[in-house]
């Protein structure tokens, strides 16, 4: 009888959470598609960008969430999402710190948090990547099952 290994449990919540925070995330910005493009535009830092990355943003994080759920890309799709989890992290911090304006282009119940709030949540998610990365890494240097 085979065991269940609880790294692989782990490993697995993580790739569901970040499954329904991708998937959840871009059906968001693609059902209201129009104000998230406007609310990227009206970005201090984002405004050239607002066409391109409407599209990008959503399309990635379902290419991503992808990625995650298919054990053979799970590791490439942690490290991508955790490299787009620090993007927003990075982005949330800059425009909290340095800029006059702040809009909102967060998509349904991550819309109703406040920008802290946002924040520590896209850090979390940057740590559960981190931890099944090194959880995924550990996997492929043992022997175990």
């Amino acid at each position: 009888m085979k065991t269940i290994s609880y790294r692989k449990v782990i490993i697995d919540i993580i790739c569901y959470l970040y499954v329904l925070l991708f998937i959840y995330a871009a059906v968001s910005k693609f059902l209201d598609f129009e104000n998230f493009r406007v609310q990227l535009g009206q970005s201090p830092l984002l405004s050239a960008f607002a066409a391109w990355l409407s599209w990008a943003v959503p399309v990635s994080e379902i290419i991503f969430a992808i990625l995650v759920l298919i054990e053979r890309t799970r590791t490439i799709g942690l490290f991508l999402s955790f490299f787009l989890m620090m993007m927003f992290s990075s982005y949330i911090y800059i425009i909290l710190n340095y800029s006059e304006s702040i809009p909102c282009s967060c998509g349904g119940i991550l819309e109703k948090m406040g920008w802290i709030e946002h924040l520590w949540f896209n850090i979390g998610f940057v740590v559960l990547a981190v931890i099944g990365i090194l959880l995924s890494n550990n996997k492929d240097n043992s022997h175990e099952n």
